[in-house]
């Protein structure tokens, strides 16, 4: 018996068609032909799941085109496990992390390609920026931009929190002076995009509660 080389399912939003990622390619296309001219004629949204086969962007548009051009049926997502040299790089560097030893001066500017750890304080009009997150053991009451390349799960937090402008992503904010959470408490605190797309601060140890996925030691900052 034939191994079938497509396999459909069907969704509360449309079809799956889960393409065969070991056989050879022009395969996949004479059975892909084969399973939509045969589907239902009804409008309908489907994923294309490419599992571990690399596609060129030509060899996808050609397996959208067939879908397309053979039945109603509407491609609304192309699903790959492979990910190009340009996005396996992009992700260590986003999660590459990067130490600065001592203190982060007025008219000083210290940049970190993902993570930055800053051993020291970040004195007034001292600036740091990170395309992730900053961690300032000491005192930040300078400058911080996290998520500088729009990483909204950035998130910025010192020893000392108490800085004159925070911004995460595109979130900017400034005057902490205001700021009763900061004023009241300025030990151990930090700051987030929150669920309403704003920044927000709170103490350190509710760092865990809103940003999940951080693994943070025991004992914080």
């Amino acid at each position: 018996m034939k191994k079938a080389l497509v396999h459909m399912k069907g969704t509360k939003d449309g079809l799956v068609l889960r393409l065969d990622d070991q056989c050879v390619f022009e395969d996949v296309v004479e059975e892909l032909t084969e399973k939509v001219k045969e589907a239902s004629e009804e409008p309908i949204n489907v994923q294309l799941q490419l599992g571990y086969r690399y596609c060129t962007d030509e060899q996808k548009q050609q397996l959208m085109q067939i879908v397309h051009t053979h039945s109603d049926m509407r491609v609304s997502k192309v699903v790959s496990e492979v990910i190009t040299v340009k996005e396996s790089n992009d992700k260590l560097l986003e999660n590459r992390s990067q130490i600065h030893m001592g203190v982060v001066r007025s008219g000083q500017v210290v940049q970190a390609a993902g993570d930055l750890f800053v051993v020291g304080d970040v004195n007034p009009n001292g600036k740091v920026a990170a395309t992730g997150s900053i961690y300032v053991l000491g005192k930040l009451v300078g400058i911080a931009h996290a998520g500088v390349e729009g990483n909204e799960e950035a998130v910025i937090a010192a020893s000392y929190f108490k800085p004159t402008q925070v911004r995460i992503a595109d979130q900017l904010e400034i005057m902490f002076d205001e700021n009763e959470k900061i004023a009241v408490q300025p030990h151990y605190g930090c700051a987030f995009i929150d669920e309403h797309g704003r920044i927000d601060f709170n103490r350190l140890q509710m760092l865990k509660h809103v940003r999940q996925s951080l693994e943070m030691a025991k004992g914080g900052l």
